[in-house]
């Protein structure tokens, strides 16, 4: 699937549209350049779960728990991982098996203990398009 988003707005309404059809225990990796609006995606998934606190990066805390929303979340933000090795400190395998939804920036630095039904999403720019436009991919 592609979406075109032309605003942060419609980064936001594409993520609610995915926490509102997530189901107990789905993986998602979210890939994209620095600034390209991961953050604002992850936050329209909190709200498409019902979770109302607020949503921020967890770059240097590596996971960010949300459990008030009809699923938990567990935003992973890996950019400071070095390999998968360093997962197994977190107990990653409660997360990823468990019955919340997982969303894990850069999870290419951990390709081999993801689950094998991970939903990929993409964010991409294209500034000949407009500062603000994106394609959102997911497989």
């Amino acid at each position: 699937m592609i979406i075109e988003s032309f605003s942060a707005e419609d980064t936001l309404k594409a993520g609610i549209e995915i926490g509102d059809s997530a189901v107990s225990g789905q993986v998602y990796t979210l890939s994209g350049d620095l600034g390209v609006g991961k953050t604002v995606f992850t936050k329209g998934v909190a709200l498409g779960l019902g979770i109302k606190s607020p949503v921020n990066s967890p770059t240097f805390t590596i996971i960010h728990e949300y459990d008030e929303g009809r699923l938990p979340l567990y935003h992973f933000d890996l950019y400071r991982i070095e390999d998968s090795e360093e997962m197994d400190e977190i107990g990653y395998e409660d997360y990823f098996y468990g019955s919340g939804i997982c969303l894990i920036e850069w999870a290419e630095r951990v390709t081999d203990i993801l689950p094998e039904n991970v939903i990929k999403i993409s964010i991409k720019k294209d500034l000949e398009k407009g500062f603000d436009y994106r394609i959102i991919e997911i497989d």
